[in-house]
């Protein structure tokens, strides 16, 4: 695998409330602002919103299986919830190649998550510690 400098990678989604049912059910934050409507309503939002972690799981997919990509694996992942996140939002993850360490095998890659509207509402930097060539085991 090579990879350079400016590298970089982007994938789609559409958030959906069956995202926020399952991420509730899969992490167990059942946080009345994810999940209740009538609650939601009476907050600053005025609906519901994502779960910061559901948001930031589309950078997982994007590291895991695009850039750098399958046998990649996270070391460390900063995340800026700059704006929230709501059901229908078209989300684009995106990420780019900041930094190669080939001696320790690690990229370091600028990622962020911007609405349909083209507003970011995550910013970060995550490390990826890349796979060894296969004829090096």
């Amino acid at each position: 695998m090579e990879f350079t400098i400016g590298q970089s990678a982007s994938f789609t989604r559409t958030v959906t409330e069956t995202d926020f049912i399952l991420f509730a059910g899969l992490s167990g934050d059942y946080n009345p602002i994810h999940v209740d409507k009538e609650y939601a309503k009476q907050t600053f939002f005025g609906e519901r919103i994502s779960h910061g972690l559901l948001t930031a799981s589309f950078l997982s997919r994007l590291l895991g299986m695009h850039l750098p990509g399958p046998g990649s694996i996270y070391v460390s992942q900063t995340l800026y919830f700059t704006k929230p996140v709501y059901i229908g939002d078209t989300i684009t993850a995106q990420a780019e190649v900041i930094k190669i360490d080939k001696e320790n095998r690690m990229l370091t890659l600028k990622t962020t998550c911007v609405n349909q509207a083209g507003n970011i509402v995550l910013d970060g930097e995550g490390v990826m510690k890349l796979p060894k060539k296969e004829n090096s085991r």
